[in-house]
């Protein structure tokens, strides 16, 4: 990902640095499941753990080995083996290169989940604030960018928490999945390392072991947390995108804060534009896109091919850097979210309170009209009100047919637009508890 969009956390984890130190830390590992078990003497290990390094030296010299070998594993083994001398022997026992790769991927993957999870639970926080805040903030629903019933701003905050505990949860699931590893040879057979040095490798590591491993632990895990991870930047554009939308000239019932000395176009010093939304949007299109090569990288050739390497370490990069970034700019946006109550009540006023019609249509059905005569008697006052400017409920008080089977008193008790939001006690409880 492009420095502009990685945060400098998750920019570490992904790092050609720490990257190496995943995979030293899988050859340690590996040479003390091997003490362990009586193969290689204990001292030897413990002389190969104070003079091995990761340092910038050593990526050089893993960089020169590389040119020459045209493999990133064998270069790193000489590299790192020069640094100990006659222990050097003992680094990669018995191992195969995705051994040290897929296990430390691992590694990394959750490394960098952790941020995301730990953005997520910031940012359910705060939606958690904003919910609560804004419960009783009226305003009109819209369905297909139309005016439909009342909600409470505190409503769409609560569906948008509700929306990112399932994907906390999913990123939970994915985690767990991702959490594996292999030490088991060329194959996975345990041809050459038996597995009990395995098991104490992996379980020093806090891994699982691969259940049937052949070279690689399998891709189906690695596309799942890249399937949690787009889930959840669809769910961030869907939010930013609503934020779009009410920040628009005609509606402009939400702002995106806008900073002191912040300047919204080159040509035109009067715009406010929702940037960080649209960012935002942006990014989860890079995102989503990750998804495609992940589930081809489960598709491979027999035992392993390695036409997944290329693209792997370009999405899980990519991904988790994007999203980590998307996250924590949503958080920054509704932290200095600008709500404009007023204009919701006049927006509320620009239907003429048509937003009412459920309200009569179930009224006249229960004083003995059919759906359909019902539905067609309030639909005619509605059309009428709608292309004459008028009042809804002026518009019905004027419809013999609707008079003669609803007093004015009994209109008047419709229009009270609290009737349509009166649950939403009910609804926190079962979002919040």
């Amino acid at each position: 990902m492009i420095e502009r969009y990685t945060r400098e956390e998750m920019g570490r984890v992904w790092s050609e640095e720490n990257r190496f130190k995943k995979w030293l830390q899988v050859e340690l590992a590996v040479c003390r499941a091997w003490a362990e078990v009586g193969r290689i003497p204990k001292e030897a290990v413990e002389r190969i753990e104070r003079k091995v390094r990761i340092d910038g030296e050593t990526v050089r010299r893993i960089k020169e080995y590389e040119k020459v070998y045209k493999h990133e594993v064998l270069a790193f083994v000489s590299a790192i083996s020069e640094q100990v001398g006659e222990d050097g022997r003992y680094i990669h026992l018995g191992i195969t290169s995705s051994d040290v790769i897929d296990t430390a991927l691992a590694l990394q993957m959750i490394e960098a989940v952790d941020i995301i999870l730990g953005d997520v639970d910031l940012l359910l926080e705060e939606l958690r604030r904003l919910a609560h805040r804004y419960k009783d903030t009226l305003m009109i629903g819209r369905t297909h960018g139309v005016h439909a019933e009342p909600i409470t701003l505190g409503l769409k905050f609560a569906v948008w928490f509700d929306e990112m505990r399932r994907n906390k949860e999913r990123l939970l699931r994915a985690k767990e999945a991702i959490s594996f590893g292999k030490i088991a040879g060329a194959v996975g057979t345990f041809s050459n390392v038996p597995p009990e040095v395995e098991r104490i490798a992996l379980e020093s590591l806090g891994l699982k072991p691969e259940p049937a491993p052949t070279q690689i632990v399998h891709r189906d895990r690695h596309a799942e947390l890249l399937f949690a991870i787009a889930v959840t930047a669809s769910s961030l554009e869907k939010f930013a995108t609503e934020i779009r939308h009410l920040q628009r000239t005609e509606v402009l019932e939400v702002l995106e804060p806008f900073t002191e000395g912040q300047r919204g176009s080159s040509a035109m010093p009067h715009k406010k534009n929702p940037i960080h939304s649209e960012r935002i949007c942006g990014l989860a299109r890079i995102v989503r896109s990750s998804v495609v090569p992940a589930l081809e990288n489960v598709v491979l050739w027999h035992e392993r091919d390695i036409s997944h390497s290329s693209a792997e370490r370009i999405i899980l990069p990519d991904a988790t850097t994007a999203l980590d970034y998307m996250l924590n700019l949503f958080l920054e946006i509704l932290k200095g979210l600008e709500v404009n109550e007023e204009r919701m009540r006049k927006n509320m006023e620009l239907s003429n309170r048509l937003y009412f019609s459920s309200k009569v249509l179930v009224a006249l059905t229960e004083k003995g009209l059919s759906r359909e005569e019902a539905y067609d008697l309030v639909q005619r006052c509605a059309m009428r009100s709608w292309e004459e400017g008028r009042d809804f409920m002026e518009v019905l008080m004027e419809e013999p047919e609707v008079t003669k089977l609803l007093s004015e008193e009994e209109l008047r008790s419709l229009f009270d637009p609290w009737d349509f939001v009166k649950h939403r006690d009910y609804i926190f409880r079962r979002v919040f508890g």
